[in-house]
């Protein structure tokens, strides 16, 4: 049995841990499409970051990886979800959804997220009940719907 993931809010001061393992975990996919750029990451990631919508995913007492939400237009935005990539296959990613499922069910809400094309992470989305929504030149995009529109 996988232990239990803990979702822990993140400060400013964690932006260059979070930016390290952002590109450790995005570099392989990045390389794939000819577009790993560590600075492109960085200005990304900074443009982006957002303290008090990100979580750090605590697994065994470690830190493996960090979680963002925001609010968005129709819904809220899985803005960022990254494992570090030495943890992948053990269902933390999996926990951490449904953690999240839980609370946006709650508020009947559709869950946006998009994911670089030909990572894994679109078919991970895929798995845990994303549905497609449209495409861009490099991200595919994702919609889960609130659970009265499941059911």
């Amino acid at each position: 049995m996988s232990s239990i993931v803990k979702l822990v809010a993140a400060c400013e001061a964690d932006f260059e841990d979070l930016l390290a393992l952002r590109i450790r975990a995005m570099q392989p996919s990045l390389e794939r499409l000819g577009r790993f750029d560590p600075q492109r990451a960085r200005e990304r990631l900074r443009a982006s970051y957002s303290p008090a919508a990100t979580r750090h995913i605590i697994h065994d007492e470690q830190r493996v990886g960090f979680v963002a939400l925001k609010s968005c237009e129709g819904g809220i935005l899985l803005d960022h979800l990254y494992i570090d990539p030495a943890f992948h296959g053990r269902g933390i990613g999996s926990q951490v959804l449904q953690q999240i499922f839980s609370d946006i069910d709650q508020q009947e809400a559709i869950l946006h997220v998009g994911a670089l094309r030909d990572s894994e992470a679109n078919q991970f989305y895929c798995k845990h009940g994303f549905i497609f929504s449209h495409e861009t030149e490099w991200d595919l995009y994702y919609q889960r719907p609130p659970q009265s529109l499941r059911t």
